[in-house]
């Protein structure tokens, strides 16, 4: 009965039951390790290949968690995941796939591939990123979009099932440039996205520098990319300068290294968590990653949304202070971690948090699913 009575509700509140479910926390002192889950490389469920997980959220109405995968509609046409996790504060048990659901472009049709696409005909996707709606539980999710096709990023809303509902409006800022002069630089655009705890506003932050702010991270130096605060209608509420580390080792000869938000994850009007990851590799050609999580605060930044390039302009960046160092953890692979979110409380009343990572379909790399406590 009691069961009853909070479906109804939930069906009945205008901010639907996330609350009711699972309370964020509001302090984060430290995080500890409970325990590691994996699929299995290109594992097939429903008539679709599994892999490139980039975003994962809990939905706490259904008690389900959802996967957004970044496959390119190369594979399967663009998609995400439903899924029961199965842990307490001592084991992480079990991953079990419960659904999956298509995407839609606005005409009704699926994403296509980048084989497929005719220009003036919907968009490749390049989905990073996704949200349950702490208002009704439809979904949020955004792509990174595509520099050399001309294809600007996006915030889109859907329904469960995957129809869309509505595209969040953007400014000119985040418009591409195929002469790589200003916007997002390619494959570093909309990365992480997070409503804030009352659901009434959203962030969304770039993976890396865009073009006119200057260059990208190196093993001397970090850069700036910029986390944007929009309310629901798409209005810009503020936009700050979020300091970037330097990449954390040197790649070998001629060889390639990064570093940028992989996902963030809010605590508050001002705060959130960042996962910062870089990728570096190696003579060999093998990759080694580095992941971090930072609890950031907006709170005393300089909202930096009309200055149109962030090199040598005068601005307070975002605070930043490392909650955990991913290599201390003591796994014998950290892998491309892409997604973050909190999930139910604990039996001893403390939450729980979710890394997800994307495997590119490659068989050197894994999904992996880890489970942490918050201490506050």
């Amino acid at each position: 009965m009691k069961k009853t009575l909070l479906t109804l509700a939930c069906a009945l509140s205008l901010g639907g039951c996330a609350q009711l479910h699972v309370r964020q926390p509001d302090t984060i002192s430290s995080l500890r390790f409970i325990g590691e889950q994996r699929l299995p490389y290109r594992m097939q469920y429903a008539g679709t290949m599994v892999g490139g997980l980039s975003g994962i959220d809990y939905d706490a109405t259904r008690d389900e968690w959802v996967m957004i995968s970044d496959d390119r509609s190369q594979h399967n046409p663009a998609r995400y995941y439903r899924a029961r996790l199965a842990f307490d504060q001592h084991t992480f048990q079990s991953v079990q796939l419960t659904g999956v659901s298509l995407l839609q472009q606005p005409d009704g049709s699926v994403y296509p591939s980048k084989e497929a696409y005719r220009e003036g005909h919907g968009v490749v996707p390049d989905l990073e990123t996704l949200r349950v709606d702490p208002r009704d539980g439809s979904i949020w999710y955004a792509s990174e979009g595509d520099v050399k096709l001309g294809l600007d990023p996006f915030v889109r809303h859907a329904r469960r099932d995957g129809g869309f509902l509505s595209e969040l409006p953007l400014p000119p800022l985040f418009t591409v440039s195929k002469e790589r002069l200003s916007g997002p630089r390619d494959n570093q655009a909309f990365e992480g996205l997070s409503f804030a705890p009352d659901g009434r506003t959203l962030w969304v932050s770039l993976e890396g520098p865009m073009y006119q702010d200057g260059p990208e991270p190196d093993p001397t130096h970090g850069a700036v990319n910029r986390i944007t605060h929009f309310g629901r209608d798409g209005e810009v509420l503020g936009q700050y300068a979020y300091p970037l580390d330097a990449i954390p080792a040197r790649p070998g000869k001629g060889k390639a290294a990064d570093n940028g938000i992989s996902e963030m994850l809010a605590l508050s009007d001002t705060r959130m968590l960042t996962l910062e990851r870089a990728a570096v590799q190696a003579d060999d050609g093998s990759y080694k990653t580095y992941v971090r999580i930072y609890e950031v605060d907006a709170a005393g930044a300089t909202d930096v949304q009309h200055l149109p390039t962030l090199k040598g302009a005068r601005f307070t960046p975002m605070t930043k202070r490392l909650v955990l160092d991913l290599s201390s953890v003591g796994l014998p692979i950290i892998d491309n971690l892409e997604g973050i979110a909190f999930g139910p409380r604990l039996a001893n009343g403390h939450a729980s948090l979710v890394l997800v990572s994307d495997d590119n379909f490659s068989k050197s790399q894994v999904t992996q699913f880890l489970l942490f406590e918050v201490l506050p």
